[in-house]
């Protein structure tokens, strides 16, 4: 069930993009704004790299492979609160930028940090014995490459927005019937 849900957090953090980009042009009141830009982060920064990976974790049928993610978890957890304790230390920015939002907070080793925070992400959907979930895991480690390489400042905006459209590859993995491993798994004994 956590799993199945990601393309639903994804698409609703979407749309809570939508209200920062609506009031950083004045659209909406600077309040929502800002309520935004809180909500969107709490997603992004504490949220999603604890939840990816335990929702990952609760999908996995292999005991062996669960055991292999829960550091993940961990490290994911970890990830979340650095990010936390900056945004409450502040101060917390957005600018507008042509093609995306340039999200801003106060992080001491920033790049270390995403990479740990891309690690407890994509690590644990590339440990999975779910074909398709490894194979969205790849696809995503690929698509952090080239949206680094694009831009710096727009990573949590661009990577974000990427991830809500790429979901829907997670929801047809829940409809599709059979599950597909990576390595066949030991017999079920009724």
């Amino acid at each position: 069930m956590a799993l199945a849900t990601l393309p639903l957090l994804l698409g609703a953090h979407q749309i809570i993009e939508a209200f920062v980009w609506l009031g950083l042009q004045g659209h909406v009141p600077r309040e929502l704004e800002r309520i935004a830009v809180w909500a969107y982060l709490l997603i992004a920064f504490v949220v999603l790299p604890i939840f990816v990976p335990l929702a990952v974790m609760f999908n996995e049928p292999s005991q062996r492979r669960k055991r292999i993610m829960a550091p993940l978890v961990a490290l994911g957890a970890v990830v979340a609160s650095i990010l936390f304790a900056a945004m409450v230390r502040g101060p917390v920015s957005v600018r507008l930028r042509p093609y995306h939002l340039a999200y801003s907070i106060d992080l001491n080793h920033g790049a270390l940090i995403v990479v740990l925070y891309v690690v407890a992400i994509c690590g644990s959907l590339l440990l999975s014995t779910r074909r398709r979930v490894v194979v969205f895991g790849f696809v995503n480690l690929v698509a952090v490459g080239i949206i680094a390489w694009l831009t710096v400042d727009g990573f949590a905006s661009v990577w974000c927005g990427w991830a809500a459209i790429s979901s829907g590859a997670i929801a047809l993995h829940m409809r599709v019937g059979k599950f597909h491993s990576v390595r066949p798994l030991a017999p079920q004994v009724s």
